[in-house]
């Protein structure tokens, strides 16, 4: 692809195909019909003799002769072995059946480099795996996380593209299992594809980058993007997946949000600060701690005995207020929700199928099954104004600990043997699950206003298709010099993958920032789309007062700086919604 860039793709494709039906499939048929049925025998018989003893889950041989079966279970057998004879896809115990992990190998071939794969906080350039671990795709809660690796972090987006000065093309693949990516590049490729490329292309030594795809169970759905220009690939993706909704304008302004302004005269005192020292802001955000008891929906009645004043205090100033709510529920046999939500039987279940509990922010905790439509419809409605009482039009919403994050459970997520509506393993849409989430919420914010205001919602756990629903952020970081080298690299990575409207924790989400890092983290945050200032429980405070005045004037400046880039910034975002790119 890369050295004719002037030729049509499927002009290329064409005459590539045509090479492999008249050259390859020549070579094929003679061996298929020098093949001996008696010797497909032999080998099917040879094949079966040399297969390991498989075992169930009590460690019994289950091809042991000696072994007792229960009742029906050998008609149960053979009905697996029907409907799966060649062992591809599953593997058939005595009490269960377990699917196979999938893979296969995608090589772009006349390209030196592939990028994607968000997330992961490193290069923007997919490195070279031989020598390390591969890089994972399954959503988690990372307590502040390493940069440079390929470990898994909050989201995944399976979507590579390759790319060169003449040609871009991608691959993604529709699986939202746990995924590992191994990537290699070579100078020159002596493949066989790459025999049959260099009979269309006069350059015979031709770079290839190798990748391999696996996963531990879904389908096999894979997509093939051609471009052949970046602004094509880009297209033909969002033609697939959709594309993020212009988000308000006041999404383009500067963010202010810790966990936790204590209550509501300490919002009143930050949003008073910034009008005294004379710096733009546009959305104050609460955290955890704003709700009664970490129960989502509500409000501490000490704390925030007011909400509807103190937001209309701040809207009286044309700001907004964005509040956290995350998927689990309080286990609380006195709370109204989650009793409700209990009767309709719309929790996620474990593997013997009672109600799943965990452990999150408010202790004992049940999951919403997100995957069963009734249960998106329902959680919808709860943010209407009736149903969510103290909060207004101007109420945002911001949906966190969505991968899910169980604080008891494995790798601080849900067990994979979790049981879904419609009988779906948690092993098999574990990382979809925070979508599903944050599309409630997006319906929700939408219906609340018969679709007259746009919604506003940002997302840590993301898959394929997010962009239609929410924003991300890049989650956990620190206040170190890496972490905010490493921004830029994670934040392009989105936009890779169809997430325009992103960005990181200014400052770091943990640790305190001195002067010099602060200022450089918001020259920066300006240049991101999404713009805002957080922080952890015990970091100090990070309003720009806090600071040497020296340092207060330059926040300043630099604030005022991304303002007077709004129109620039909205101009953008209505370009890419409305040519996909």
């Amino acid at each position: 692809l890369e050295d004719n860039a002037e030729s049509k793709p499927l002009t290329l494709f064409n005459r590539l195909f045509d090479y492999v039906q008249t050259s390859v499939l020549k070579w094929l048929k003679p061996l298929q019909s020098e093949q001996n049925p008696a010797d497909e025998a032999s080998e099917s018989k040879k094949y079966e003799q040399n297969q390991g003893v498989a075992y169930d889950r009590d460690g019994n041989p289950i091809n042991d002769a000696d072994h007792p079966l229960e009742e029906g279970g050998e008609l149960e057998q053979n009905a697996h072995e029907e409907e799966d004879t060649d062992g591809l896809w599953t593997e058939h115990f005595h009490t269960f059946t377990d699917s196979k992990p999938y893979a296969t190998d995608i090589s772009f071939i006349g390209f030196r480099h592939v990028f994607g794969l968000p997330e992961h906080a490193d290069s923007l350039v997919l490195r070279d795996t031989n020598q390390t671990d591969p890089y994972r795709l399954y959503n988690l809660d990372v307590f502040q996380y390493e940069v440079d690796t390929p470990m898994a972090l909050y989201g995944a987006a399976p979507y590579m593209i390759a790319h060169s000065a003449k040609a871009t093309v991608g691959a993604f693949w529709l699986n939202s299992a746990e995924g590992w990516f191994d990537v290699s590049y070579e100078p020159d490729d002596s493949s066989l594809l790459k025999n049959l490329f260099s009979r269309f292309f006069a350059n015979d030594k031709l770079p290839v980058a190798k990748t391999h795809w696996m996963f531990e169970t879904g389908s096999v759905d894979i997509f093939f993007l051609f471009g052949p220009k970046p602004d094509d690939i880009f297209r033909q993706y969002s033609t697939l997946t959709g594309v993020n909704p212009l988000p308000p304008y006041f999404a383009l302004g500067k963010h202010v949000s810790r966990w936790n302004f204590i209550d509501m005269n300490d919002v009143k005192q930050t949003d008073a600060g910034y009008d005294l020292h004379d710096i733009p802001y546009d959305v104050i955000w609460l955290d955890i701690e704003h709700t009664y008891g970490k129960r989502y929906f509500t409000w501490d009645p000490i704390k925030f005995s007011n909400p509807t004043e103190m937001i209309r205090n701040i809207s009286a100033k044309g700001r907004k207020m964005v509040a956290v709510v995350d998927p689990h529920i309080k286990k609380d046999e006195n709370w109204d929700l989650y009793q409700e939500a209990l009767e309709k039987d719309y929790y996620v279940k474990d593997v013997n199928n009672r109600v799943y509990e965990g452990w999150c922010w408010p202790g004992a905790a049940v999951y919403l099954d997100f995957f069963n439509p009734e249960v998106r419809k329902w959680y919808a409605n709860k943010y209407q104004f009736s149903e969510y009482k103290g909060s207004t039009e101007d109420l945002y919403v911001w949906n966190d600990m969505n991968e899910p994050s169980v604080f008891s459970g494995p790798e601080v997520s849900m067990p994979r043997d979790n049981i879904h509506f419609g009988g779906l393993e948690h092993r098999e849409v574990h990382n979809v699950y925070g979508l599903f989430h944050h599309m409630s919420t997006f319906n929700g914010l939408y219906q609340r206003s018969n679709g007259k205001k746009r919604p506003f919602v940002l997302t840590r756990s993301f898959f394929i298709g997010s962009q239609r629903y929410a924003n991300v952020w890049t989650g956990d970081n620190a206040a170190q010099w890496s972490h905010l080298r490493i921004s830029n690299p994670m934040v392009l990575s989105l936009g890779i993958a169809g997430f325009p409207f992103t960005g990181a924790d200014i400052g770091g989400f943990f640790g305190n920032p001195d002067d010099e890092l602060i200022v450089r983290w918001y020259q920066v945050g300006i240049l991101h789309s999404f713009f805002r200032v957080h922080s952890e429980l015990n970091t100090r405070r990070r309003e720009p007062w806090f600071f040497s005045e020296q340092t207060k004037t330059l926040l300043r400046n630099i604030i005022r700086l991304r303002y007077s880039l709004l129109p620039y910034w909205y101009e953008i975002l209505i370009c890419y919604f409305l040519q996909n790119i």
